[in-house]
């Protein structure tokens, strides 16, 4: 993960795509997680639509995995803006779940 974020950076740094404030960012986030339910939606039930052509399994996804790369480039973005990497969000998600659910017998 640390060399995807490591070419995030670099890439979207030269296009001036990381310039962006948090708000902003967040705003592209957001778009691209709409982008991933529709994507989901699609290879999970389509969609239905004379307009458009059914596509093939393998074509869905694969662009069901590039919705998740997009968002995972700008969570890797928005972790840097606030000094950390996905690695340590991970990490304190973790942490944060183990303690909540500590007295969890299933545990």
């Amino acid at each position: 993960m640390k060399r995807f974020e490591e070419w995030v950076m670099q890439f979207y740094g030269q296009r001036n795509w990381t310039q962006y404030g948090v708000f902003e960012r967040m705003g592209f986030l957001m778009e691209e997680t709409g982008e991933l339910a529709q994507a989901v939606r699609t290879y999970e039930i389509g969609r239905d639509r004379p307009d458009e052509a059914v596509k093939p399994e393998p074509v869905l996804k694969e662009e069901l995995m590039g919705e998740l790369g997009d968002i995972l480039a700008n969570l890797a973005i928005l972790a840097n803006k606030y000094g950390f990497t996905l690695e340590d969000a991970a990490k304190a998600h973790q942490e944060k779940l183990l303690k909540r659910f500590e007295s969890d017998p299933v545990n």
